[in-house]
């Protein structure tokens, strides 16, 4: 039934009215009577952040579906105002449900940094270190001998040519020992293979000072390579020692050399950069090894909110994992720490787990806790080490270790601790720091909460997380299968891949990490990281600010003193070419075709992502038209002439005027000027959540007015509570994005103060009913 067009003088006067009439008697039926959605081909919800003078043109221009030219004017106007003010527009939707704080699981990146940081209380914590490289030992003897030591240094690389040449002054090359020690920083997370070189006896620890990951002291006949998998969590720090002994022999002496490589997660082999070494040793760390189910990230943001056989058994899994290095590597620490202390009924294996399990359960153990945990496990063995996999199997699987939020029986202070920790390491509270102020209660207020996440904003596992979350938000993090066409785009490579992923990483840190920390450089910093592989293939705007202090010309040279030949290091500035990381290549080249840029991939990615906009699924499959069939043709006129009808316009408008602003960069990122000998066209606008529209020349203007605009900024504080806090932002009341949003306005767009305010908001906010159980 068409739209009524007569309207009433009472009904002038009352848009709402007219508006609710026309939804009921038009609407409804496919819709629903909130906008819940009743059929098959309705069934989304009609929710949305469109501004009441887009609702009201999409509705004159396709609804009804049978006669979308029947509803029109203000008929189309008072239906969309109905629809926004109902149940459309986001106060709506928290006025008609209110979001609540939803009790989850861990995820699996919780379930992972919670394992580490429960063994690094019993093990010890890393602590700041700024030196990165790895600490070298030289002797001249095939063995540590202190009077044989002749340097002592910090070396870049661990990738050394000697030849048959000495280490160094006063080392004879035919026999000497080099112990080189210090901390591994991945800055991924995911599995790792390691690759060993080398020509002389050697062996290899990683994790721990005694776990042998390649042992090769006595040597193997003609075997120089080594490669073993490991998974590896970023934001952690793991020991590494390597000991290399080039012997004395009767025979014909092997030149010596050793390099130690990996192969990063998606990511091509390449000797461990420089960055990812500090040179001291950490603690032992533990590194899960089990794998995990995918977390729901259907809201943008991991969520523990699936409950399956498959995560079931991974805990199962972990449980045994961990359980296993409690009893070989943390008890006999443990024990002999400890064994000048009286020993009665077992005393110090009650206290050892006392203090595992109150960690794991966030809190100190009541008597019944201890009695179920503790005392009925060591009553059934005598065995220390199979009483230890009980308890540890018991605690691991309990819902006070995997649901972080049933802690409404603990203490202000601990539940503000728990949540500190959750936000800011996904782990638990485990530091010396934190655990003292919780038994002293001086976490109780918002003041000592905000003071205290100042003190864990620094950390490498919050540094980690804030990394993590800038790749999702720029959506690069699965970024290791971009291909392009070698015959269109020579040299681009899966090398090219793994040092633009570094660069872009390295870029993330300097802005959030430095001592602005100023969100706007994200789209207004005319400069990169970059390597010679980036500048051979990018030119001139990509070749270093300066060389870089260890640089070696001569590669011999370079591996005979351990420096590192293909650094990433800071470009020069260029400001026609860069936009901060909105143009960096690794994100163009991802929100591209094989051969052509993609408009739309790019303007959906701005829309969703940088404006924080809702764009709903298209109606079909959708399938560019061929550049081949249409040769003198740009690729925006191709989309334009593919998405002209009126039905595909009610999305393209929205996402074609932003897409369209980046095609001054090629499908892997290059600066051009033109497509097809033809001129490029990068203008482009966008529409506002107030219905205010922007025109924008050029990507340059649309940095800018990213920069400055309203939905770009909430779209980023949202986007970076729910990732850290990993619930709703409404769940903390109506205001707080706002609140926050101005905050972060005032305070000159500091990043990193952000996140602090973030998780000083959830750690204040008590448990109460808003907490769904």
């Amino acid at each position: 039934m068409p739209c009524l067009t007569a309207w009433s003088d009472e009904a002038k006067g009352d848009s709402q009215s007219r508006g609710a009439q026309i939804y009921a008697t038009q609407c409804a039926s496919c819709h629903g009577a909130q906008g819940q959605g009743v059929e098959a081909e309705y069934a989304a919800a009609l929710t949305g952040d469109s501004s009441i003078g887009q609702l009201a043109e999409i509705i004159a221009e396709t609804m009804p579906e049978d006669d979308p030219e029947s509803c029109d004017g203000k008929d189309a106007e008072a239906v969309a105002n109905y629809i926004f003010e109902t149940f459309y527009s986001e106060a709506a939707r928290v006025r008609n449900r209110p979001p609540k704080i939803g009790v989850a699981r861990l995820t699996g990146d919780q379930l992972r940094q919670s394992l580490a940081d429960l063994f690094a209380r019993m093990s010890g914590s890393s602590w700041s270190h700024e030196e990165h490289g790895i600490r070298g030992t030289y002797f001249d003897s095939p063995n540590w001998k202190n009077e044989t030591k002749k340097i002592e240094r910090t070396d870049a690389v661990l990738d050394f040519d000697f030849a048959h040449d000495g280490p160094g002054e006063g080392i004879k090359p035919e026999e000497f020992y080099i112990h080189w020690a210090g901390s591994l920083m991945p800055e991924r997370s995911g599995e790792y293979e390691i690759v060993l070189r080398s020509t002389c006896s050697c062996k290899l620890y990683l994790g721990g000072p005694q776990r042998s990951f390649v042992d090769n002291h006595v040597q193997s006949e003609g075997r120089t390579e080594f490669r073993k998998r490991i998974y590896l969590t970023a934001g952690r720090g793991y020991p590494i020692k390597l000991e290399f002994t080039q012997r004395k022999r009767k025979t014909e002496q092997p030149p010596a050399s050793v390099s130690l490589a990996w192969i990063p997660p998606g990511g091509v082999e390449t000797v461990i950069p420089q960055r990812h070494f500090v040179s001291t040793s950490f603690p032992a760390a533990f590194a899960l090894q089990t794998k995990l189910p995918p977390d729901d990230r259907s809201y943008g943001y991991e969520r523990g909110t699936e409950i399956s056989r498959i995560w079931d058994d991974s805990t199962t899994q972990a449980a045994v994992e961990f359980s296993k290095l409690v009893a070989d590597e943390l008890w006999p620490q443990y024990t002999r720490k400890n064994k000048k202390k009286p020993n009665q009924n077992r005393a110090h294996l009650r206290s050892f787990l006392d203090e595992i399990v109150s960690t794991a359960f966030r809190g100190s153990l009541d008597d019944a806790t201890r009695k179920v945990y503790i005392d009925k496990q060591l009553d059934a063995t005598a065995d220390d080490a199979e009483a230890i996999r009980r308890v540890m199997l018991l605690t691991i699987k309990s819902p006070r270790f995997l649901y972080p939020l049933i802690d409404t029986n603990r203490s202000r202070s601990q539940q503000a601790a728990n949540r500190l920790a959750l936000v800011m390491y996904d782990s638990l509270p485990a530091d010396d720091w934190l655990l003292k102020k919780i038994s002293k209660n001086e976490l109780d207020s918002a003041p000592q909460i905000e003071q205290a996440a100042w003190s864990m904003v620094s950390d490498y596992r919050t540094e980690a997380k804030m990394r993590d979350f800038l790749t999702h938000w720029f959506e690069v993090a699965q970024s290791d299968e971009i291909s392009k066409d070698e015959q269109v785009y020579a040299g681009f490579d899966k090398a090219v891949v793994s040092d633009l992923r570094a660069s872009f990483d390295a870029m993330i840190d300097e802005i959030v990490w430095s001592e602005p920390s100023d969100y706007r450089q994200f789209f207004q910093a005319d400069w990169t990281y970059t390597t010679p592989r980036l500048a051979e293939l990018y030119g001139d705007a990509w070749k270093p600010k300066s060389e870089p202090k260890d640089a070696s010309k001569d590669k011999a040279s370079a591996k005979a003193n351990g420096l590192e030949q293909n650094p990433l290091v800071r470009s020069v500035s260029d400001s026609k070419t860069r936009i901060g990381l909105l143009n960096h290549p690794l994100l163009m080249s991802k929100l591209a075709y094989y051969k052509t840029t993609s408009p739309i991939h790019r303007g959906v990615f701005l829309y969703r992502h940088m404006f924080g906009r809702v764009l709903r699924p298209p109606n079909a499959a959708f399938s560019p038209l061929n550049a081949d069939l249409h040769p003198k043709l740009t690729t925006r006129q191709r989309v334009e002439l593919q998405t002209n009808e009126v039905n595909c316009q009610v999305c393209h408008e929205k996402i074609n005027g932003l897409g369209f602003a980046l095609e001054g960069f090629d499908a892997i990122g290059r600066f051009r000027e033109k497509e097809n000998g033809s001129p490029i066209d990068a203008s482009g606008s966008y529409e506002d959540r107030q219905g205010n529209k922007v025109q924008f020349k050029d990507a340059h203007e649309l940095a800018d007015y990213l920069v400055k605009s309203d939905d770009a900024h909430r779209a980023f504080v949202e986007a970076a509570f729910e990732y850290f806090v990993k619930q709703p932002v409404g769940a903390y009341g109506p205001d707080k994005l706002s609140e926050l949003t101005e905050r972060f306005r005032n305070s000159g767009f500091k990043v990193r103060d952000l996140i602090v305010w973030i998780a000083a908001t959830a750690a204040t906010e008590p448990v109460t009913s808003n907490q769904e159980t």
